[in-house]
């Protein structure tokens, strides 16, 4: 039996740095978020780290949390809870810190909840799952404060070396799983459509608020070339707003395997030509991204997926903490400093950089 609803709303709205706060409320009225997400629940802020150390279009943007916090607490939401987990090259505080989350949390009177301080429990989902029994059977566990709140999503617009592009649905990627999600990599596709499915029977509402103030192109989920489009997008459909977000960025939605998959099974709608676009006629609108690939995904998907051999020596055994260290020293330390900061400091130049400046 399909799951699918009858019809996908997403709505897209341009912006500037001087209206983006009171945007974002306007942007979630336009997409009914308070009927995908009924006061009765608790509400979770799942935000999006990728890396501890700020860059433009990696993490979710301090005027993106500010924008959807204020237009919760105005509109009489209680008990939020936001939170973020790590991974193995992340660190939930640091990262908290360096994307100018924690101030914006105080101004708010909001407690931050690291997913690595609460309790996970095994979860056995009742849906039939295409990835996660093979990679974690009797084994996949989820944060217990999940179980009956709603969820909000808080990805960006950029591009992907493991999936193309990254969204909403890869957002609970890590909510949903531990810091062993590493091993999810050589079938994400299907890791995301199952994350999908769990969502769905854990939380009574489900919502995502995409941020394409600055996007990214090229190596995501870290080294890309921060663009600036001054869009923001919202949707309580999942697949329906990474579609979107895919069209805009110039794939074909249907064409990327987890929007697709997730589509045929009635997890939503991934054709652009089902889903009803509020706000902003985008059917001109073609960045022409390309994804690429940083050298730490390309070798993590050689060693996966073609030198079979070597995974279970690498990944499964204390020589990954090798993998870890190299990947932390190259992004952190070569990367971001000959590459990133010359990127960063051009940012800074811009109103959007300008604004995130004004942060404490």
């Amino acid at each position: 039996m399909s799951k699918r609803k009858n019809k996908a709303k997403v709505a897209v709205l341009k912006t500037r740095s001087s209206t983006v706060i009171d945007d974002y409320k306007e942007l979630m009225h336009l997409a009914d978020y308070q009927k995908a997400l009924p006061k009765k629940y608790e509400t979770l802020l799942k935000l999006n780290l990728s890396w501890s150390l700020y860059y433009p279009a990696c993490s979710t943007q301090p005027w993106q949390l500010e924008g959807v916090l204020k237009t919760l607490v105005d509109d009489g939401y209680k008990n939020l809870h936001p939170v973020e987990n790590r991974t193995v090259v992340t660190d939930v505080w640091k990262g908290a810190q360096g994307n100018k989350w924690l101030p914006i949390l105080k101004k708010y009177n909001q407690k931050y909840e690291p997913l690595t301080e609460v309790e996970w429990v095994k979860f056995k989902p009742k849906s039939h799952m295409l990835a996660m029994n093979h990679l974690y059977e009797g084994t996949h566990k989820i944060p217990k404060m999940f179980m009956s709140k709603n969820v909000i999503h808080f990805p960006t617009i950029k591009t992907h070396g493991h999936t193309v592009m990254t969204g909403a649905m890869k957002n609970a990627f890590g909510g949903l799983i531990t810091t062993r999600r590493h091993h999810s990599h050589k079938m994400i596709h299907e890791v995301l459509v199952d994350l999908l499915q769990i969502q769905k029977e854990i939380h009574p509402g489900i919502f995502a608020v995409m941020d394409g103030t600055v996007t990214g192109d090229g190596a995501g989920p870290r080294t890309m070339i921060p663009k600036i489009k001054n869009y923001i997008l919202a949707s309580s459909d999942q697949v329906a707003i990474d579609a979107i977000s895919a069209k805009m960025m110039g794939y074909d939605p249907m064409r990327i395997k987890f929007i697709k998959l997730a589509h045929d099974m009635g997890l939503g709608i991934g054709d652009v030509d089902q889903i009803e676009i509020v706000g902003e006629d985008i059917k001109n609108v073609n960045f022409n991204f390309t994804t690429k690939k940083s050298p730490v995904i390309f070798w993590d998907q050689m060693l996966r997926k073609k030198i079979k051999f070597i995974e279970p020596l690498l990944f499964h055994t204390p020589l990954f903490k090798l993998a870890i260290f190299g990947s932390a020293f190259y992004h952190d330390h070569i990367w971001y400093n000959i590459v990133g900061r010359h990127r960063i400091n051009k940012f800074m130049k811009t109103p959007w950089g300008r604004l995130w400046q004004k942060y404490k």
